[in-house]
């Protein structure tokens, strides 16, 4: 068994089953070249300010890159008894290089070690989900655009409420995430602050040159505490939440998919190259991927809940309770950067049933609101106009009938205030184009809604 490097006050070897219980390699070993990037930074620095030789600056620097390169091409094993991976490389290191490979740890703890690698992987991982969502925006615009007159039902309680379009609707989705870019943009804001120079807990009594590593890494500033810089996690916490927020957003679409692919709705028909089949049913053809998608936020919020009560009740700084954030940290990752995809190819390749969505609109009264602001405009008080478009409803119910299905008669007995013109007002697509106010269903809006998230994706 090899010597750990930090076991010159220990007599005797770590029991092997508490070393495989206390070691990360198996999932801290993807921060690898994170942890490369900021050790080259931290010996570029400490050869720059005399802490260490230039020679032996160079000679770190330059076996760091060696091994970079090594795990890039798949040829590093790392080892158990290392512990983590900053363990690993200092050993690879120093097996290459000797002793110069020792003094890379001058001046830094595991504690800001680590705090850098998260926050490094953070940068990446918020700007990578940013590009996802975009993409989906994208494909939801794009729908959009095409289905600016395609009526269908709005709904409250899942009841047929008021009449809009397909594309209104999945602007919605659009809006959703975009503020989900936002929410990611702020967790990464909250991630960049170099930490590196905290040490363990009270910084070093070396000179760093702090702002010259966070120069180096693309870091906005530096952590102003160091006992803060190396026990905080809440930036983590920020992006399993963004993750969660965005999670919670495909899964609401997921479960109108589901709903919208029945027999029942039958708005929307599925690419095969996105549902499956049934092991003994011949004819089904589920919608698994949204359902997949539906229940791996449950997956992200069980992340942001465990860090959160991993959290909850350590005193500063460094516990090793945090240890659990980079699973926590890696599963919220991974899990919303397979559904983002998964759902924008979804989309892009379905087929959306115009003529259902639209009849379907034409059933439940979704105009009544609409007949209501009709008497309004002809100066009934609205809440009158409600209480006799209220008796037209019942009525209609009792005899099978539309509210467009009423005769001149028929309605004149509840109001003499409706005249012939109350038929084109009543129409679905008079009823959408006449809700043109910022924000609204008509195409107009619509359009400049579409214009606006186009303008946004453009953005940096």
């Amino acid at each position: 068994m090899s010597k750990k490097m930090w076991g010159g006050r220990f007599s005797t070897e770590t029991d092997a089953l508490a070393a495989g219980f206390h070691s990360s390699i198996s999932f801290d070993c993807r921060l690898a070249r994170v942890d490369i990037m900021g050790s080259i930074a931290h010996a570029r620095m400490l050869g720059k300010t005399g802490i260490i030789s230039a020679e032996d600056s160079e000679k770190i620097i330059s076996g760091l890159k060696g091994i970079l390169a090594d795990i890039d091409a798949g040829a590093v094993s790392f080892s158990e008894q290392d512990e983590d991976i900053h363990m690993n490389v200092e050993r690879l290191l120093t097996e290459r290089i000797g002793d110069a490979g020792k003094r890379l740890h001058t001046g830094r703890s595991r504690n800001d070690q680590v705090a850098l690698d998260v926050r490094m992987f953070l940068l990446e991982a918020c700007d990578s989900l940013t590009a996802l969502c975009k993409e989906l925006m994208g494909v939801l615009a794009d729908i959009a655009a095409d289905n600016l007159g395609a009526i269908m039902p709005a709904y409250t309680h899942l009841q047929k409420a008021q009449p809009t379009t397909l594309a209104h609707h999945l602007m919605a989705y659009a809006e959703m995430l975009r503020r989900d870019c936002v929410r990611f943009g702020n967790a990464r804001a909250a991630a960049n602050m170099m930490p590196l120079g905290s040490g363990a807990l009270c910084a070093t009594t070396y000179p760093l040159d702090r702002h010259m590593v966070a120069q180096e890494l693309g870091f906005e500033d530096i952590t102003p505490n160091s006992m803060d810089a190396v026990a905080d996690r809440d930036c983590v916490l920020d992006f399993i939440y963004a993750c969660s927020v965005c999670a919670m957003h495909l899964s609401r679409l997921s479960e109108e998919i589901v709903l919208w692919s029945t027999g029942e709705f039958g708005f929307i028909s599925l690419s095969d190259a996105y549902s499956t089949g049934s092991s003994i049913m011949p004819q089904k053809k589920n919608p698994d991927m949204a359902e997949l998608i539906r229940g791996k936020t449950g997956r992200v919020y069980g992340d942001l809940i465990a860090l959160l009560t991993v959290m909850k009740g350590l005193p500063l700084a460094y516990n090793k309770d945090m240890q659990e954030d980079k699973e926590a940290l890696f599963d919220a990752y991974d899990t919303l950067a397979a559904c983002l995809p998964v759902m924008s190819g979804m989309l892009r390749t379905a087929e959306w049933r115009k003529d259902n969505m639209q009849a379907a609109a034409g059933r439940g009264f979704t105009n009544a609101t609409d007949a209501a602001d009709y008497l309004v405009r002809k100066g009934l008080p609205f809440r009158d106009a409600h209480e006799v478009v209220g008796k037209l409803v019942l009525y209609c119910e009792q005899h099978g009938k539309a509210l467009t299905d009423l005769s001149p008669a028929e309605l004149k007995q509840m109001s003499e205030l409706f005249s012939e013109d109350v038929y084109d007002a009543l129409s679905l697509e008079a009823c959408v184009q006449r809700r043109a106010v910022p924000g609204g269903p008509s195409a107009q809006s619509v359009q400049k809604h579409i214009d606006r998230i186009k303008e946004f994706l453009v953005q940096s």
